[in-house]
């Protein structure tokens, strides 16, 4: 099974939904990316349907889009 994608920048809204986020799912089932300090990332995100952070890819390809924290116009 692949591995969903959290995408994420690092600020307050997006770190805790980081930790509730490892909660649900076994950290072995979910990649993590600080799109903050990992730019290149930005663009896969992007690809993959990202609108604003933070948010989880699916293994399907859905995106969930939790609260706000940032644009990914923001990131770029």
């Amino acid at each position: 099974m692949a591995k969903a994608i959290f995408y994420h920048a690092g600020c307050p809204v997006c770190v805790s939904a980081e930790k509730d986020i490892l909660n649900l799912i076994p950290e072995n089932q979910v990649e993590v990316i600080h799109l903050g300090t990992d730019k290149i990332k930005v663009k896969d995100a992007e690809s993959a349907g990202v609108k604003s952070v933070p948010a989880l890819v699916l293994s399907n390809g859905n995106v969930l889009h939790i609260n706000f924290g940032a644009s990914i116009e923001d990131l770029k």
